[in-house]
């Protein structure tokens, strides 16, 4: 009887191995995600064959590598857990509810937490020759791009929506709740009256106009770094166009996080350059401001950027829901309440409340108006500290990377820490986070890319 060969060692290795096609179709198809109305819903479904993926690798002999710091965000993990049982909980000046009522949103966040940690570890184990991270930098531009068209269609077609086919597939009762809405339901546009009158506000393909900011944001150094990386000139020069051309769905959006998240980005990018001695980049940034004056003076956005900063309407909300965060942070420091809650009333009166007449009258979320007071809200200071600890170590330990990608990512969080005062995080800005560290994980063990 003839022996049967042994299977070649690159065969063993091959199994080993762990394939893109995961966090490619995640990002380079997400508009078709969008579309189909599984939206931020393709996170945790993809997570599934993710750890599926990295288990069995694990089993099969091959180490898995976990992040520098990751203590950190098993301490938030934790804090997250322990926290479910302070849901039953009713601090003062807020609606009466059974801890059950409470338990569907609580149990959204924890899958999605969960979901970003095995996105975490599935990307940073991804091997140059599995997913070059040069790919993944271009599949995070590419939703720039995509992020930037969203805003156009927003612009141009603000009331432009469709029943999904996820949509289609749910009871009425169910379909018809804003918050799955907001997931399952495509639409170009918030409808919103901010400045006078009622416009559109860009929010396709991520949900809520803030979450379109929020990714602008995040997104827009992957798509320079991408772009710069090209040799062919045309790319840049199309470049530059697509930079030009957002500005004005940024501007229409009226969002002044996004303004501000802008500013932190430039800034924080230009002195790593100018700490790496190349001060090419402060007339760089200077002609590109001059640029951005004139283009504003010139056009009817310079007005409607005067309308918004004449009109904060949000603003005493928002202070009224940090107050109220701050008051349940400090009776209830250490775990926190769990989730959310709905407040009495509106800031003025306890009277005042959501109605079919007026939705945005009362009755708001405290934890609802940013990631950091919804940390301290939630899940108190252990998780606080463990979800700031984890990207902070991150910023300090790969804090010598000088490469465009490395500087690119550490600006992705510098500019998540600005904007976790008004905007939350779940789901995709904290994915393009994770994301941002695991290419700095992954520069810091393959070398600069």
């Amino acid at each position: 009887m003839t022996a049967l060969a042994a299977p070649p060692a690159h065969s063993e290795q091959k199994n080993l191995s762990l394939p893109a096609w995961p966090i490619t179709a995640l990002l380079a198809l997400y508009p078709l995600w969008w579309a189909l109305g599984l939206g931020v819903l393709i996170f945790p479904i993809l997570a599934g064959p993710m750890l599926v993926l990295l288990l069995r690798r694990r089993a099969a002999g091959r180490p898995l590598r976990i992040p520098p710091g990751f203590g950190w965000w098993a301490l938030f993990l934790a804090a997250v857990l322990i926290s479910v049982a302070a849901l039953g909980a009713d601090p003062a000046g807020t609606v009466a509810e059974h801890a059950s009522a409470r338990m569907l949103a609580y149990v959204y966040r924890l899958a999605l937490y969960l979901t970003m940690t095995v996105l975490l570890l599935y990307a940073g184990n991804l091997a140059e020759a599995e997913l070059p991270r040069r790919r993944l930098v271009k599949l995070l531009g590419w939703l720039f791009v995509v992020t930037v068209a969203g805003g156009l269609l927003g612009m141009f077609a603000g009331n432009f929506e469709f029943t999904s086919p996820v949509e289609w597939l749910l009871p009425p009762d169910v379909a018809g709740k804003s918050f799955v809405q907001s997931m399952v339901h495509p639409y170009s546009a918030q409808i919103m009256d901010i400045v006078g009158g009622e416009k559109p506000r860009p929010a396709a393909p991520w949900g809520y106009t803030n979450t379109w900011g929020n990714n602008f944001c995040l997104l827009a150094g992957w798509f320079v770094v991408a772009a710069w990386a090209s040799r062919r000139p045309l790319k840049k020069v199309a470049a530059i166009g697509v930079l030009g051309v957002s500005i004005a769905p940024a501007v229409v959006s009226l969002n002044r996080g996004l303004w501000i998240g802008l500013g932190v980005l430039i800034l924080y990018v230009a002195l790593r350059y100018v700490l790496l001695g190349k001060l090419w980049i402060i007339g760089a940034v200077v002609v590109a401001g001059a640029a951005l004056v004139v283009a504003l003076m010139a056009s009817p956005l310079g007005d409607t950027v005067n309308a918004r900063m004449d009109n904060g309407k949000s603003n005493g909300v928002r202070s009224f829901l940090m107050e109220r965060a701050v008051d349940g942070f400090l009776d209830s420091p250490v775990i926190g309440y769990g989730s959310t809650r709905s407040t009495i009333g509106g800031r003025n009166s306890i009277a005042v409340g959501e109605s079919a007449g007026c939705e945005r009258c009362g009755n708001f979320t405290v934890g609802g108006t940013g990631q950091l007071w919804q940390l301290m809200y939630a899940h108190g200071a252990a998780g606080t500290l463990g979800y700031l600890g984890f990207f902070a170590y991150g910023l300090w330990r790969f804090r010598r990377d000088r490469s465009p990608t490395g500087i690119a990512a550490s600006a992705a969080i510098v500019t998540s820490f600005s904007a976790m005062l008004w905007y939350n995080s779940l789901a995709t800005p904290l994915a393009f986070m994770v994301l941002a560290f695991a290419l700095l994980w992954r520069n810091d063990h393959e070398g600069d890319a």
